[in-house]
């Protein structure tokens, strides 16, 4: 059973997420986490480069005599919330095991190496297996769902990441905090984005719906939008 995606983002007037370039200048943070807290999710999930600049380690050792199996591995289960991060060829060192009280769920593909993974249990991280050698989004979905009871999950970036979610027809809501900023500047991320390789697909949207909006503080405002979609192979051709 999929839980429900609720897509939560932060964006300028012209769809960028990237806060430093930013005119005027402002923090939208504190408005993020209160809507983040507001949306009550059991889990929260973000790629690799967000996941990135939650590390605090360095890489793992690149070889053990140790070989594990392909399985979900779960140092923690029945948190509150879980901070799933998705990192297909386990590239980051963490550091730690939680992010703000969050247990770290780390999303692999089987092709990661058997180091990496003694790396994850020694600083008491979970991770689940979603695909061979890529991610498969929907699979995740189900392991989260299945393992860790994740029936309300917050999809919050980056653009490549939420643009994922979006092209597989799994984002159900769209969150957006409009703030009112501009960036005006060539290839600044966005909501939501793509590869090179993905840049024609286009997602199985076939509604949106604005379900409610509100002034938030500093002339920002919330849009939420419910979003249907359709046939994904209709829709894309894939």
């Amino acid at each position: 059973m999929k839980p429900r995606v609720i897509c939560l983002m932060a964006s300028s007037v012209d769809g960028r997420t990237l806060h430093s370039r930013w005119r005027p200048k402002g923090s939208t943070a504190e408005l993020f986490e209160r809507v983040h807290d507001e949306l009550a999710g059991d889990a929260w999930l973000v790629g690799r480069v967000t996941g990135q600049e939650f590390a605090k380690g360095k890489p793992y050792p690149a070889s053990t005599n140790e070989s594990l199996p392909r399985e979900p591995w779960f140092a923690r289960r029945q948190a509150a919330a879980y901070g799933v991060v998705l990192d297909a060829h386990g590239k980051i060192g963490w550091g730690r095991s939680d992010i703000g009280g969050d247990p770290i769920v780390a999303v692999l593909s089987e092709a990661v190496s058997d180091a990496h993974l003694v790396g994850l249990r020694n600083e008491g991280l979970s991770y689940i297996f979603a695909g061979k050698s890529e991610l498969d989004l929907a699979l995740a979905l189900d392991i989260l769902n299945r393992e860790l009871g994740v029936k309300r999950l917050l999809l919050e970036g980056g653009g490549g990441t939420n643009g994922a979610f979006l092209r597989a027809g799994l984002v159900d809501e769209l969150n957006l905090i409009l703030c009112p900023a501009v960036d005006g500047a060539k290839g600044a991320p966005s909501v939501f984005d793509s590869t090179d390789a993905d840049g024609d697909r286009r997602a199985p949207i076939t509604a949106m719906t604005l379900e409610s909006s509100r002034a938030l503080e500093g002339g920002a405002m919330l849009l939420r939008y419910a979003i249907q979609n359709g046939n994904i192979q209709a829709e894309t051709g894939r």
